[in-house]
């Protein structure tokens, strides 16, 4: 929708809500002019016990993990250790594909001094293209392999830092192959009229995960797999030593040094920059980050940052630190401890080592000749000083594969979409026979939600705060306890003239104009009406940390996606416990109910539906503001446009959202 159709919605809504109010008398009259319920905690305090709920369980998860390191003693529990680990990563990633030809072939070289790069394309997948830099020594082969992942440079492998990595590594006998991530440099999936990226590499990758996680893939899949694709082409080359292979890369690329030197055995040393720390440190001090850095229940899972050292030890790890890096250095210095532990029990203590520059976050020079050097000590068995010399830094075009600079401009080319949707309509062909038994159905999606089971769910313990009463119109401020820790702030809004059913109005605050048109006309109806705030909605809506490049949602989400349960689910919990609620009454303020009906708006939408079909013996009744498309419908526009906040990890391999559309108690509603 452009801002001109967009503009004019929100006018006609704003036109309804005015006739709608002109229409209306006394009481009903100043409700819906009321957009907003008024806040029942003080400005932040609902972002702040957010914050500490979502502290807690992150600590007891990691507390969890903590006691079961330190009973770590022998060889064989280490491996148990291991495998148990493995598992997590392989389960957040999603299956992998099978190999394909890799169909590589060259697209020019330059040759400088001591060194010469060729220009390469090869197909991770069918119809699938990377593009990489390979730099060669000047010298006579065979040499060892150096995987160089980038970063989150917009031009990808192109960018200075990535450049004087792979140059520094050639100059000193190693074959370096720097290629191009999805999002990144000739890999943009997200393409505007002119041909070029339309988002900036973290914003792609974000756009890129809705897709991959609905099918059950972290999009971090498509890492990994490229990453051991391109060590595939490395080892299909004469000049390349094969038992003589290694990683280093930084940020974004160190996130994907972790990963791959957990993953692909054939990584024999690694030395992984700015990126390392804590989930600790990390969640107390910047949040969780981009998309591909979440790995789905690592928490409880038991993962955390060392065990990406500890999974391979004792094979040769360097840990690249920077002092004064956005990722925090006492995490990174936890970590390193943690894994050395390991490798000294091992009988390896040297092969796990940190070097740290009093620098910002970056591939450093000083950075980059520690983790050069540590590379040669072990590829080439060579350790002496590396000193860099600042070599001409190529244009973007010297570097570039492809004719156009872009593989989607390459014929028969697909996008990470195209893949997923491939997924998605193998999926629907297996999950068919699941609804023909709606009971089966439904219960796997209380699995994929992290739900109690149904005789495990209990009312919300309400609290009163305060209760206001003016002719016709009685209006308490409460509270509803949907955890040990967490409160939600709602408003109950009663006529003398009650019918015995409720209405539940989950709020959000996108759709202002149609809260207070409806929750007018309900009043005027003489429904008590609960309307709630859901976490990261409402009054949660602010920032819950003060992260420049998130809100509430995001972080809320990502922190919620590492502890193993979506978003929907959490929130979808809260509505069944306000239902039940509902039902129940409130002594002194609300009869029990014998029907409820819950209306969402927003973000709250696919959570009430949720809700709704789960249990339609406990709500009798879903009217939205509008209707959702099924997730499978979204997946075929070229580019997927899908709220995080709105998806179920790994949903479309049990169910779409008609099959619970199908088990709603009556049909949905959609505001008009």
């Amino acid at each position: 929708m452009g801002d001109a159709t967009g503009n004019t919605t929100a006018l006609s809504r704003r036109k309804l809500g005015l006739a709608f109010a002109a229409a209306l008398t006394g009481v009903e009259a100043a409700v819906a002019a009321q957009t907003e319920s008024q806040a029942v905690f003080s400005a932040g305090e609902a972002q702040a016990r957010l914050n500490r709920h979502l502290n807690r369980q992150v600590s007891a998860a990691l507390e969890r993990r903590s006691a079961a390191y330190d009973l770590l003693k022998t060889p064989e529990q280490i491996e148990r250790w291991k495998a148990d680990r493995r598992k997590v990563i392989a389960d957040a990633l999603g299956p992998m594909p099978e190999k394909t030809p890799l169909r590589a072939r060259g697209s020019g070289t330059e040759v400088r001094d001591g060194y010469r790069i060729e220009k390469v394309l090869f197909e991770s997948r069918p119809g699938f293209h990377v593009s990489a830099a390979l730099y060669l020594p000047a010298t006579k082969g065979p040499y060892p392999g150096v995987l160089v992942p980038c970063g989150h440079s917009e031009n990808g492998k192109a960018a200075e830092t990535y450049q004087r990595a792979s140059q520094l590594l050639a100059r000193n006998g190693m074959a370096a192959l720097c290629y191009d991530p999805i999002g990144q440099g000739e890999r943009k999936q997200v393409l505007g009229p002119d041909g070029k990226g339309r988002l900036g590499p973290t914003a792609e990758h974000d756009f890129d995960s809705g897709s991959a996680d609905l099918v059950g893939w972290g999009v971090a899949n498509h890492f990994v797999w490229d990453g051991v694709r391109a060590l595939d082409y490395l080892l299909t080359r004469p000049d390349i030593l094969p038992d003589k292979i290694g990683c280093t890369g930084n940020s974004g690329g160190g996130t994907q040094t972790a990963y791959l030197m957990a993953w692909d055995e054939r990584i024999q040393v690694a030395a992984p920059s700015c990126y390392l720390t804590s989930f600790r440190r990390l969640l107390e001090t910047i949040g969780p980050q981009d998309a591909e850095q979440d790995f789905f229940g690592a928490l409880p899972g038991g993962l955390d940052h060392a065990d990406f050292a500890i999974l391979r030890a004792p094979k040769p790890t360097l840990m690249c630190v920077a002092t004064r890096d956005f990722f925090d250095i006492q995490g990174a210095w936890d970590t390193f401890r943690q894994a050395k532990r390991i490798y000294a029990r091992l009988g390896h203590p040297e092969r796990m080592e940190l070097a740290e520059a009093d620098e910002q976050h970056g591939f450093t020079a000083p950075l980059r000749t520690a983790a050069v050097r540590w590379l040669r000590r072990w590829l080439l068995e060579r350790d002496e000083p590396i000193v860099e010399t600042l070599l001409p830094i190529e244009p973007d075009e010297k570097l570039q594969c492809t004719p156009s600079g872009q593989v989607l401009r390459l014929p028969g080319e697909r996008t990470v979409f195209d893949i997923h949707r491939e997924r998605a309509a193998s999926l629907a062909r297996t999950r068919r026979d699941l609804w023909i038994r709606s009971d089966a159905g439904a219960g796997r999606v209380r699995e994929l939600l992290a739900l109690p089971a149904a005789g495990e769910l209990r009312s919300a313990p309400a609290t009163l705060h305060a209760v206001r009463r003016i002719p016709g119109l009685t209006t308490a401020s409460l509270t509803l306890q949907v955890a040990s820790d967490l409160e939600l702030p709602g408003q109950l809004r009663t006529y003398p003239r009650v019918r015995p059913t409720a209405v539940l109005m989950l709020r959000d605050t996108t759709a202002s104009e149609e809260n207070a048109v409806e929750l007018a006309r309900l009043l005027k109806e003489g429904h008590p009406v609960l309307v709630l705030d859901l976490p990261g909605l409402g009054e949660f809506k602010a920032a819950v940390r003060g992260l420049p490049l998130a809100g509430s949602a995001a972080v809320l989400e990502r922190t919620t996606y590492l502890l193993g349960k979506p978003l929907v689910g959490v929130r979808t919990e809260c509505i069944l416990r306000a239902a039940l609620l509902l039902r129940e009454g409130i002594p002194g303020i609300l009869a029990p109910s014998t029907g409820v009906t819950v209306h969402g708006y927003g973000e709250a939408v696919i959570p009430a539906l949720h809700a709704a079909a789960l249990h339609p013996n406990w709500i009798d009744g879903l009217r939205v503001s509008q209707a959702p498309r099924s997730w499978s419908d979204v997946l075929k526009d070229a580019e997927p446009a899908l709220k995080r906040a709105e998806i179920v990890r790994g949903a479309l391999g049990v169910y779409d959202l008609p099959d619970l559309a199908g088990r709603l108690a009556r049909p949905m509603q959609v505001l008009k």
